[in-house]
């Protein structure tokens, strides 16, 4: 069924550890595939039925799948349902038998970006497997782009071209601090406000900055979110110290749940600005509920997060813009605390966020990540 295997030629190894598994009921064609490829420097693995594939891809997370239609438990459909269901960016190659032709044309309009079929040259394999790649990465980026297509170039040379002036302006007003006499009530009410528009400005340049960072794959870990959550509830307790706010804070965690393979500081980051969006809409006083739950009958098997407080809520005309870059209604915000929490918990980590809220009846935001290894679309995998 399967042709000869070529012998190894060398050359060009721009591909050379891009993870693929292959996805076949037959045992030898599976270590055949597998040992061709990584002859060819390519990170590949086997499995052979369609369980067992989903489960590689939710801890594996592969550049490309090469499934085959006739799977002894799981179809070949449902299987490509699945793998796109946990990260749509994964490039599919089906493989099928005689006459499974039309069913690999339809599998490719649900998503598959070619099909080959048995048997055929290795030679053809390869070609099939790099001009695939290739198409997933040319959409990748374009997916970037489209979403954001001014916005990652244009926020390094922001950064550069205000803390310059900012550290400037910080030194020459410590000299001022220095040589004035501060008792004048109107000259220290002066050096407050410069002092508090340089801290909202680098505020403001962080956060651009963390909006398009990269993150790095070698952050990830395991972590249980139940010890996060103390740790950022007493984050934001800091910032609000003495600040006259009574907000009442209470906790429910699920002692079962399950931990989850995320980027501690970025989690921690979003969970902090979520926390700190809740306290500034209450104001003076307060209650912040916490709760972590299992969603072990989703797929795939995820956690969720839910902080409710009973604040003023948003308003229904404002629902739409929350996660818009820029968009806020407060005097100091920089518009980019919900978005860059999207970013992290959507785009980077195969999670969802959810806010319900109305006005008059405070606000609810539902986090939910996925467990197991995360994959995230900005170019870096977890290992």
């Amino acid at each position: 069924m399967w042709k000869s295997v070529p012998e190894v030629t060398k050359g060009n190894m721009e591909y050379s550890k891009r993870k693929i598994l292959v996805v076949d009921d037959s045992l030898a064609l599976a270590e055949m595939v597998t040992r061709f490829l990584e002859d060819r420097q390519f990170d590949a693995s086997s499995v052979l039925n369609g369980k067992d594939a989903v489960e590689r891809v939710l801890s594996g997370s592969p550049d490309l799948v090469l499934l085959d239609l006739n799977l002894p438990d799981i179809s070949g459909v449902e299987v490509l349902k699945r793998i796109k269901e946990i990260n749509e960016d994964i490039a599919i190659i089906v493989i099928t038998g005689y006459g499974g032709e039309q069913i690999a044309v339809d599998m490719m309009k649900a998503g598959a970006l070619d099909y080959l079929s048995k048997p055929f040259e290795f030679e053809t394999l390869l070609t099939s497997i790099k001009n695939t790649l290739v198409i997933r990465d040319a959409q990748i980026e374009e997916k970037r782009s489209k979403k954001y297509p001014s916005l990652e170039k244009f926020f390094p040379f922001l950064a550069h071209e205000i803390r310059n002036p900012l550290h400037a302006i910080a030194g020459a007003l410590t000299v001022i601090r220095k040589r004035s006499d501060l008792k004048d009530e109107i000259l220290a009410e002066s050096v407050k406000i410069i002092e508090e528009e340089i801290q909202h400005l680098n505020r403001f340049v962080q956060n651009c900055l963390d909006f398009v960072r990269p993150l790095s794959p070698s952050r990830f870990i395991e972590v249980e979110i139940n010890q996060v959550i103390p740790v950022v509830v007493s984050i934001v307790s800091h910032m609000f110290e003495g600040s006259s706010k009574k907000i009442r804070i209470t906790s429910e965690m699920d002692p079962l749940l399950p931990k989850v393979h995320v980027n501690y500081d970025e989690i921690m980051r979003a969970f902090v600005n979520i926390t700190k969006n809740a306290f500034e809409a209450m104001d003076k006083e307060g209650e912040l509920s916490i709760k972590t739950c299992s969603k072990s009958d989703s797929h795939p098997e995820s956690i969720e997060v839910i902080f409710v407080d009973n604040g003023p809520g948003i308003k229904k005309e404002n629902m739409e813009s929350l996660f818009n870059p820029f968009f806020t209604t407060k005097v100091w915000g920089t518009g980019l605390g919900l978005p860059i929490c999207k970013r992290i918990i959507v785009e980077r980590h195969r999670g969802k966020i959810h806010i319900e809220s109305e006005e008059d009846r405070g606000t609810t935001v539902t986090v939910e990540l996925p467990v197991g290894k995360s994959v995230h679309t900005d170019g870096v995998k977890s290992s």
